[in-house]
């Protein structure tokens, strides 16, 4: 069954440039498709027209009937006073009028009432009941656990909340309301990891349909099931997850590629024959018709368009030289705002080159830590950084002194550029032509993001320092950021809960939690590993059985017997694959223990088998 159908669509804001342009697809009941392409390509103005917010110019849109579609790309204005519980409890709007129908009918129910009455409040029950009125409580504790909307941010007045937050608490009323088809606008850019890999699980286990415009690649690897790409108003369809969609994506472009250059092959060739055929032809008419016919075979060869390259940014950061061992030191360091303690007697050391990812949950201090190193906010304990680092810090959220300013006029006044070293350095970064001459305030926070590394790139550093850089980032352009991070040689501290770029860079971790910085000197996938590992619970040695009372005949003894060799054998073979893992692990400390400590648990189990066995054949055979 289709879901939703899309038929030659078209969509303009100016006249003669539209921005989607005879699009078509479909999506069937149950898939969950990624919606890609650069930032501005359409793939937000395309989920409102799904829901109607926007009107069609051309084409037609057509929702399977019955079904009930819900989009978080706007925040809902609500009445003042609204808290965050009330703003979620909104989502069971319908629910709650069934439940005052139900209260009012049991007003006017008496021994005597009326069987139409007794029916309708049988009715009115029974869809309450099916449509989990009583269920209430519990939906909106597992959303918010998931998502980490903790019991204060709940009581909390929903206008107070920060744009993030706000997203956050629409996200949960949105999937509290069993929509049938989720319409999710970067649904994990304001979430911590363990809240994105709850909603990977939440997704995965939706029975409904869903389309996401994401430019999370570890989340588009896990949840989609195939890929709609939008480029110059059109869609490309990829039959698979990101992965999927990158490899085949580069088939595509070389096979095209190798067709336009066979094909322009085949026709310098042919032009080069027509010449010479029309030169020779001037006084013979067969030549000439020759000629012509190659002319005419030339016209009718389809011509394939040459693919295109993605305009892409050129530059890196500039690196000043780094004399020393230790880039930078903490000791005893504690931050608290009021009684509320963010960390304490944190102790780290990081050397020259290393890549540190610092993770944690939202609210717990990260952004905090580092503007505390970087002496923008006031802490407790020592920081020192070597005679010779210098340091950038890239925020999360961007502020620019004069945001009335141009582009053009922002690097001409603060980087101190010349005219032509401005527009140049502006052209690296995609901000060309009229664009430079846009105000700094009306950037959008992807622009905001760039231009701040505009800025950035020029200064001779060794200490690089970020928090949360791909955020606002299309894909194409997190991939060049991070291209210029590998080029990059010095020291590098960064906050951020796009996966695939911690896993691209971190060579050591740093987990906030619970008012402490623990130190993991590994990258993402091994701290994946290690917390996993200390999740799962521990071996407990079973219990010692009595001893069971002694068979009496000579056929129980045999039974026990061979019940034992059994069990014997078996635990050999969990000991020798025991045998098989340590081996495997003999470089990993944290595995290593943990198979000990079961290898030894086993052999204690072997040995309590082995002594029955030998006491029940003993009995046997005498």
């Amino acid at each position: 069954m289709i879901d939703i159908s899309v038929k030659n669509l078209v969509k303009s804001f100016e006249v003669g440039d539209n921005l989607l342009d005879d699009l078509s697809f479909d999506i069937h009941e149950g898939e969950c498709v990624g919606i890609m392409g650069r930032n501005g390509c359409g793939k937000t103005t395309l989920f409102r027209l799904l829901t109607g917010e926007l009107a069609v110019d051309e084409g037609e849109i057509m929702i399977a009937a019955g079904k009930k579609l819900g989009l978080i790309s706007q925040i809902p204005k609500y009445p003042a006073g609204y808290t965050v519980e009330m703003v979620l409890r909104t989502a069971f709007a319908e629910l709650e009028a069934l439940h005052r129908k139900i209260e009012a009918l049991e007003h006017k129910l008496t021994a005597s009432a009326p069987k139409i009455l007794l029916d309708e409040y049988d009715r009115l029950s029974n869809a309450y009941l099916t449509g989990g009125g009583y269920e209430q409580d519990t939906e909106v504790d597992k959303i918010c656990n998931g998502l980490g909307i903790g019991r204060k941010m709940r009581n909390q007045e929903f206008d107070r909340l920060s744009g993030g937050e706000k997203t956050r608490v629409n996200l949960g009323r949105l999937l509290l309301e069993k929509t049938d088809i989720l319409l999710l606008d970067e649904p994990t850019n304001h979430l911590d990891l363990k809240s994105v890999e709850w909603l990977e699980e939440y997704i995965l286990k939706f029975k409904g349909t869903v389309l996401t415009i994401s430019h999370d690649r570890f989340f588009l690897d896990r949840v989609v099931d195939r890929i709609i790409e939008i480029s110059a108003g059109k869609a490309e369809f990829y039959s698979g997850n990101y992965t999927f969609y990158l490899q085949e994506k580069q088939e595509r472009f070389n096979r095209q590629l190798k067709q336009y250059e066979q094909e322009q092959a085949k026709l310098k060739q042919l032009g080069y024959t027509f010449e010479r055929m029309k030169g020779w032809g001037i006084n013979n008419r067969v030549l000439y018709r020759r000629a012509m016919s190659i002319r005419h075979r030339m016209d009718r060869i389809e011509k394939t368009e040459r693919p295109r390259t993605e305009k892409t940014m050129r530059a890196r950061f500039g690196e000043k030289e780094f004399h020393g061992d230790e880039v930078l030191s903490v000791k005893n360091l504690s931050k608290a705002f009021g009684d509320r303690m963010l960390f304490s007697d944190v102790e780290l050391k990081v050397a020259g080159g290393e890549r540190i990812a610092l993770l944690g949950d939202n609210g717990t201090g990260k952004t905090t830590f580092l503007r505390v190193l970087l002496g923008e906010l006031a802490g407790e304990g020592k920081i020192k950084f070597g005679p010779t680092v210098k340091t950038a810090y890239l925020p999360q959220v961007m502020h620019f002194a004069h945001p009335e300013r141009t582009l053009y006029d922002t690097m001409l006044y603060e980087k101190k550029c010349t005219p032509q070293s401005a527009r140049d350095r502006l052209g690296a970064f995609l901000f060309s032509g009229e664009d430079v001459f846009k105000t700094v305030g009306t950037l959008s926070g992807g622009e905001q993001s760039r231009l701040r590394l505009c800025m950035l790139m020029d200064e001779k550093i060794n200490l690089l320092i970020l928090d949360e850089p791909t955020n606002h980032l299309d894909v194409a352009s997190r991939e060049w950021v991070e291209c210029a991070i590998d080029e990059y040689e010095g020291a590098l501290i960064f906050v951020s809960h796009d996966r695939y770029f911690v896993d691209k860079f971190a060579t050591r971790i740093w987990e906030l939690e619970d008012g402490k910085i623990r130190d993991f000197p590994c990258g993402y996938a091994k701290y994946r590993s290690i917390k996993e590992h200390e999740t799962l619970p521990r071996y407990q040695p079973p219990k010692k059985k009595e001893k069971p009372a002694k068979p009496t005949g000579s056929k129980e003894l045999e039974k026990l017997v061979r019940r034992l060799e059994r069990e014997i054998a078996a635990q050999e073979q969990v000991l020798a694959e025991l045998d098989a893992a340590l081996e495997a692990a003999s470089s990993d400390y944290q595995e290593l223990m943990r198979l000990t400590e079961e290898r030894q648990a086993q052999e204690e189990e072997l040995n309590r088998l082995m002594q029955q066995w030998e006491d029940a054949a003993a009995e046997l055979y005498e």
